[in-house]
């Protein structure tokens, strides 16, 4: 995938000269119908594609500005105003959210009788943005509190805080589909609505999707598509699954307390450490045989904390671990069940447990539909063999409470440099090939034109 070099930097700017109103009205409906019927898709390939080539200098320099500078989750303001100042430069009205430094930004050429505008914004963020389907790119912004490893000239400059999760590649792929839409809407039909969501927050417990979820973001939305960096998978591979693609997370904090005592007579008191040994063992076990096995589920303990001297046995202990399943339904049925069994294996013992199960993010379940979307618009941009079937991870990711309430999908983005090292995410040397960047821009931007054909052809086809 060879690297292009990029034209100099310039402000998009509004179209010339509009037809007649019910000319324009006439060729907005043409076109639209003819993009219900699936024509035209190679048309803005190759238009992404070209655009990519003039701007790709533009987005690695814009994605290295980002690793330098990262911040963590709800600090990420120097990251959404770089984003709110590019989008404005390309004409664009991004609207930022209230409570948190998240970013959403309409693109849309209009619906039948309306070629006014060449990019359309919201009234507010649960407004209908205009004709047609509403198709959501999401990116996440914020960074790990971890050390940049890497020896590069482009590495964090903020002592324990880097992108080791690839986050600026999202957001910049997200960023630079977004542009190129736009740039297409100005002279092609657009036959719905893109809305860019720059999410702030999500590495943590509870992530930003929520609170994007409750400022009315999604409201309009039909359907929601994202990328995820993979560092297994080569550049220019995309990796797609249908179904469950990654894992809900849960913490469990089990808090035990007894009243002390000598490890010369536990039969006086209450063996705090027995109790939670019973607790690290059997809770697992038992949990595995009240729960479907076909749901992925897993209970595991990541700290332990009692006690301070060898011979005293500790008046209070602490458990801390985190659940994960690929099943919604277990997910939902998982706090109920992790707090009875609890109590009933620590019971025997005499200790009194408190039970702290803090929800995360539920599984991302990709939808059938989105997943090929996804699949059509790799082949339609990479060829057919770019597109690979991944394996499930038990990692979580935010994106999954977006698809509680609309269909769509996560895609894996190769970053691997084929013959390379693999590195592994949420570690300090994780690097990226940054020709992925060209491939998100290109398969995000396909996508969401393809994921218009779909819901539109469905819609006249109903």
């Amino acid at each position: 995938m060879p690297m292009a070099p990029a034209d100099a930097m310039s402000a998009d700017a509004p179209s010339g000269d509009a037809e007649p109103a019910d000319s324009a009205a006439r060729t907005v409906q043409a076109a639209w119908q003819a993009r219900a019927r699936g024509e035209g898709a190679a048309d803005v390939t190759g238009f992404v594609r070209d655009w990519f080539a003039r701007h790709e200098d533009e987005l690695i320099a814009f994605r290295r500005d980002l690793h330098m500078h990262p911040e963590l989750g709800r600090q990420e303001h120097r990251t959404a105003e770089r984003i709110t100042e590019r989008l404005t430069a390309a004409g664009l009205v991004p609207q930022r959210l209230t409570d948190i430094p998240g970013i959403w930004c309409d693109i849309a050429t209009g619906g039948p009788g309306d070629a006014s505008r060449a990019s359309r914004i919201g009234p507010d963020p649960g407004g209908t943005p205009g004709e047609g389907p509403v198709v959501m790119l999401r990116a996440d912004m914020d960074a790990l509190p971890l050390q940049d490893a890497k020896d590069v000239p482009y590495a964090s400059t903020v002592p324990g805080v880097c992108h080791a999760c690839g986050h600026d590649v999202h957001t910049t792929v997200v960023l630079g589909a977004g542009l190129a839409l736009a740039e297409y809407a100005r002279t092609h039909t657009l036959a719905g609505t893109v809305r860019l969501v720059f999410q702030p927050a999500e590495e943590t417990m509870p992530g930003g999707a929520l609170e994007v979820i409750d400022a009315g973001v999604l409201k309009p939305v039909d359907a929601a598509l994202t990328v995820h960096c993979d560092p297994a998978l080569d550049v220019g591979t995309v990796g797609l699954r249908p179904g469950p693609i990654t894992s809900a997370a849960d913490l469990v904090e089990i808090m035990l307390a007894g009243p002390g005592g000598h490890t010369s007579r536990p039969q006086n008191t209450v063996d705090l450490v027995y109790a939670m040994g019973a607790l690290i063992t059997q809770l697992p076990a038992a949990l595995n045989r009240r729960i479907d096995p076909r749901s992925g589920f897993a209970l595991v303990w990541g700290q332990v904390q009692a006690g301070s001297v060898a011979n005293a046995i500790p008046r209070a202990g602490q458990l801390r671990g985190t659940v994960r399943t690929l099943s919604r339904d277990t997910w939902e049925t998982a706090p109920e069940l992790v707090e009875e069994l609890a109590h009933q294996i620590a019971a025997p013992f005499g200790a009194d447990i408190v039970v702290d199960y803090r929800r995360g993010v539920p599984p991302v379940v990709n939808t059938a539909d989105m997943v090929d979307v996804l699949d059509a618009a790799v082949s339609e941009t990479f060829g057919h063999d770019a597109a690979t079937t991944v394996a499930q991870s038990l990692g979580g990711e935010d994106f999954g409470w977006y698809l509680t309430y609309v269909p769509g999908a996560l895609a894996r983005l190769g970053t691997r440099t084929p013959g390379g090292p693999t590195y592994d995410l949420h570690q300090g040397d994780y690097a990226v090939d940054e020709r992925a960047i060209g491939v998100g821009v290109r398969l995000l931007a396909g996508a969401a034109v393809e994921a218009f054909t779909r819901i539109q052809g469905s819609v006249l086809g109903s």
